[in-house]
């Protein structure tokens, strides 16, 4: 089972992904935790220079960029890990592009929509992670570190980002579920496990 975290800055993504790999290993399933971009030795130093502050890439360089890292991380550890029959829960994935890059940045829709038609995998299940300007902007202050390269574009660019992702929850419905991030971490991750719980074969 591939099970996706997806949502804006701030929303709570990595600790949920985490908090569900974790609660799903307790349950005795073997789980395998990753992220994107990344997720695998090179597909990290595209992650490097994809959030770096210090590149401005060409629209279509940074989807290519960004399916490049995909690719790598399918092939060294989300297909190894699913056909050794793990579930992997992944804190991002192709939706991301098109949200952030397709609809964040007025990039070419269609470009990603067909790379995305051509990856091996779709997740069985993905959660959109939906939280308030406000609980977000909150949260990502909280962390104290440095702004990577998108949490640092302006309020625009991250409005047009959450509607990307309204439009990717209500184009597939049967696959993703939309989850109130606003709230505390285990009231979000015992809504996430409500979802997860229903789909678990």
């Amino acid at each position: 089972m591939f099970i996706t975290f997806e949502g804006g800055e701030g929303a709570g993504k990595s600790t949920q992904a985490r908090r569900l790999a974790e609660a799903l290993t307790v349950a005795g399933h073997d789980v395998v935790a990753t992220r994107e971009p990344g997720g695998a030795p090179g597909a990290e130093v595209l992650r490097g220079l994809l959030l770096s502050p210090e590149y401005d890439w060409a629209p279509r360089t940074e989807i290519l960029l960004h399916f490049a890292a995909r690719a790598e991380h399918l092939a060294r550890t989300v297909l190894p890990a699913l056909k050794r029959g793990h579930i992997v829960v992944c804190d991002r994935f192709a939706d991301s592009t098109m949200a952030y890059q397709g609809y964040g940045l007025n990039a070419d829709r269609p470009l990603i929509a067909a790379l995305t038609g051509l990856l091996p995998v779709r997740p069985n299940v993905t959660i959109v992670l939906r939280a308030t300007a406000t609980v977000a902007a909150r949260r990502i202050a909280a962390r104290q570190a440095a702004l990577d390269r998108y949490e640092s574009m302006d309020a625009a660019f991250h409005f047009r980002v959450a509607a990307g992702f309204d439009a990717i929850a209500a184009a597939e419905p049967d696959r993703c579920v939309v989850v109130d991030a606003d709230g505390t971490p285990e009231a979000v991750h015992q809504a996430v496990m409500a979802a997860v719980r229903s789909r678990l074969p």
